[in-house]
């Protein structure tokens, strides 16, 4: 799918105070903003118009707009994140979204959903339980997706040490291929596809964003840069280490339509 629009919100002063799992420095504000700058300019560089919402200091979290909304080319599914202190964050993120979508549709309490658990494989979405993302929401969603055409099926995350969304631990890049790590449980829908493995050593890589003709990848992993270019993608490093003390990734940074 090609992309010609994409959302984002800055990050807020107070960046340091949203929700991770990650022991250590905390974000440095400043160059975060500069991070996010390159990140838009790079969405502009491969052809999107973005439009940047101002940060609101209410949510921590909130420039990971991933989470609060699944976008599919025709309609947008409002979603509840799992985690308590996101509850808000959506309802600027609808009204930003109202116009380019003739319906957005709502997931319902008690179901929750985070984007970065949704991986939209063509017509095939893996929705992943997380601890963010419940039976519930996904139930929820995978009927919306139905009512679309659109194929789903569950991946279980609930027990990975590691995987705090689907999308920490797999990509689709296009051209039937996922970008896939050795901490992602068994899948057997994956069969169907191309896979391109990351190492353990370089597991962050793999929540890169195919964007029109370029993939968006984490810089500082050069295995996996060029396992890319082996099978002819074209990778656009970024920066992303002040929001990867966030649990934070390039996925979680955009909502592409």
């Amino acid at each position: 799918m090609r992309f010609s629009r994409a959302l984002c919100r800055l990050p807020g002063v107070n960046l340091a105070d949203g929700l991770t799992q990650c022991a250590g420095a905390r974000p440095d504000f400043a160059l975060a903003l500069a991070q996010h700058r390159c990140y838009v300019e790079a969405l502009e560089g491969c052809g999107l118009t973005v439009t940047t919402l101002p940060a609101d200091p209410t949510y921590p979290d909130g420039t990971f707009v991933e989470d609060t909304a699944v976008l599919t080319p025709d309609w947008a599914v409002m979603t509840i994140p799992g985690a308590p202190s996101r509850a808000g964050e959506g309802a600027a993120i609808a009204a930003a979204l109202q116009p380019s979508f003739a319906v957005l549709n709502q997931i319902k309490a008690p179901g929750t959903v985070d984007g970065g658990d949704i991986c939209e494989a063509g017509k095939h979405y893996f929705i992943g339980l997380s601890k963010r993302t419940n039976a519930e929401g996904a139930r929820q969603l995978a009927v919306i997706l139905g009512t679309l055409g659109y194929t789903s099926s569950i991946v279980d995350i609930r027990d990975s040490a590691t995987l705090l969304h689907l999308k920490t631990g797999v990509a689709y890049v296009g051209d039937q291929c996922l970008v896939v790590t050795n901490d992602l449980p068994p899948v057997p829908e994956f069969a169907d596809f191309n896979l391109i493995a990351v190492s353990t050593e370089e597991s962050y890589a793999a929540n890169c964003v195919r964007v029109n003709d370029r993939v968006l990848v984490a810089s500082g992993y050069p295995a996996f840069l060029a396992a890319l270019q082996a099978h002819g993608y074209r990778p656009l490093a970024l920066d992303m280490s002040e929001f990867r003390k966030m649990d934070g990734g390039l996925s979680c940074l955009s909502l592409r339509f």
